[in-house]
């Protein structure tokens, strides 16, 4: 007797909606209860909610076997930007101690000025940002910082604090080294050099916008107090590490490299190893220092310190609270808990997509665009009201990134467009909603509440409104045609 054929029946909309309004009620009760400290715990909200795709999956006729299938079909899509997070995690660390951040960050903070602080400290910011890849550690260390130099001089904090996260976004965007910018590129499937490239189209505009208001705020604010806080930040680094220009060689390599559009990951490799180099040779002392091990040779305390730097992360013991903050960072054990997010956020999607659900609710979102204008709207829409309901950037980043991924080639459009658009509107908005993780970090670090900053976080307010203007104009939005050309 033969088996009747098994019938997969099509999702409902509230189907499709189940799965994500448990995931969101489990992510605002973790954010409520655990605070900044729910990044840990959301993963827990995304595996649970995988469940509940799963679950409602089963009702509809998929098996079990189907859905894992799935789901571990799509996390095999972030194998290579767990590498690549892996590796930037050692790159930081040996950048630490090579003394190549060090001297970014040493010739960076030489640019302030009171006359025009605003615009100052956005662009050292931005520099900073870019050198380390991460808007949190800014914002905690030098914004710190810089928050009590405009206190001092008697200047507007919510102006001072949007500079700050302006500049620190800015940096945060471009960086290599950021783990958004690398789940961005991961999760569309794009080179992380090219994606870099392509998002120059909006961040460029959005930060010359961003210093010309700032510069023209900030006149008349001159003032001749010293900014004692920085002169302290550069002798101590001056103390623990070789300082030079030199020392931006390792940064010059790595730039080179990604203009010859050379695999990120090797790339990436590449500028481990010559950071390696470069702390061995020119900062002896600081390696043996971090092995922190008298009972080794010299050869064997310079391989403990570079292997811990790569690892563990450098960690500073200068005695100065500041530089000790911002340079104790790095090694692939802090990029840990962001592939696990990884994993468990594409577990979501495969089992939202293997059972047809996420193709559902992308189907009700798009069901009145028709056009590229349309397409980049929805997503930024979509990045924001996940960064609202959601309340971590990271899942505004991949969320919409699974869901729009088909649309956008069927409108024709290349992938890197998406990639784009889920970093110009959902990395950026983070910081303007005051119970997303990044708003609730930034007001509880700078002392300035999200509603009142967030109005001068011009470059951060810019960006998605500019990627809407870019779609609606087709400029630099290029299309798949265009490459077959």
């Amino acid at each position: 007797m033969s088996e009747s054929p098994r019938i997969i029946k099509s999702p409902s909309l509230m189907d499709a909606l189940i799965p994500v309004v448990v995931l969101i009620s489990m992510l605002a009760g973790t954010v409520y209860v655990f605070g900044l400290d729910s990044f840990g715990p959301n993963q827990v909200a995304m595996i649970l909610a995988a469940a509940v795709a799963a679950i409602i999956g089963i009702k509809n006729g998929w098996t079990w076997q189907e859905i894992e299938s799935g789901m571990i079909d799509t996390i095999k899509m972030s194998l290579q930007a767990i590498l690549i997070l892996l590796t930037v995690g050692s790159l930081i660390g040996a950048w630490i101690l090579s003394g190549t951040v060090p001297s970014m960050i040493y010739y960076g903070v030489a640019l302030m000025s009171p006359d025009y602080f605003y615009l100052t400290a956005c662009v050292v910011c931005a520099l900073l940002g870019l050198s380390i890849g991460s808007s949190w550690t800014v914002a905690g260390t030098l914004g710190v910082g810089l928050m009590g130099i405009a206190a001092a001089l008697d200047l507007s904090l919510a102006i001072s604090a949007g500079a700050i996260i302006s500049g620190a976004y800015f940096g945060d965007k471009l960086s290599p080294l950021s783990e958004t910018t690398n789940l961005a590129a991961a999760v569309t499937n794009n080179d992380l050099f090219d994606h870099i490239q392509h998002m120059l189209w909006t961040t460029v505009p959005s930060m010359l916008i961003t210093l010309g208001v700032f510069f023209f705020m900030g006149l008349g604010n001159s003032s001749s107090v010293v900014i004692e806080d920085i002169v302290s930040l550069q002798n101590a680094m001056r103390q623990s590490f070789t300082i030079n220009p030199f020392m931006l060689l390792p940064l010059m390599i790595l730039l080179i490299m990604a203009m010859k559009k050379l695999p990120a990951l090797s790339t990436l490799i590449c500028g481990t190893v010559v950071g390696c180099v470069f702390a061995a040779v020119f900062q002896w002392n600081a390696v043996i220092t971090l092995a922190n091990d008298p009972s080794l040779s010299d050869a064997a305390a310079i391989f403990k310190g570079l292997f811990s730097a790569m690892f563990l992360g450098y960690s500073s013991v200068t005695g100065n609270e500041a530089l000790d903050t911002l340079l104790s960072k790095g090694g692939m054990s802090s990029m840990l808990t962001t592939i696990g997010l990884v994993i468990n956020a594409m577990a979501f999607g495969g089992a939202m997509a293997r059972t047809g659900l996420l193709a559902r609710l992308v189907e009700a979102a798009l069901s009145k665009v028709k056009s590229a204008g349309g397409l980049i709207t929805a997503t930024v829409g979509t990045c924001i009201g996940t960064n609202i309901l959601a309340a971590d950037q990271y899942l505004s980043v991949v969320l919409p990134g699974q869901m729009f991924a088909e649309p956008y080639k069927e409108h024709k459009l290349k992938s890197i467009n998406l990639s784009r658009t889920l970093e110009d509107s959902g990395t950026l908005t983070s910081a303007l909603v005051p119970w997303n993780t990044c708003g609730a970090y930034m007001t509880g670090t700078l002392g300035v509440s999200t509603f009142v900053y967030a109005p001068f976080a011009f470059f951060n307010i810019l960006c998605p409104i500019i990627a809407i203007i870019y779609g609606f104009s087709l400029i630099a939005v290029p299309s798949i045609d265009e490459e077959k050309a």
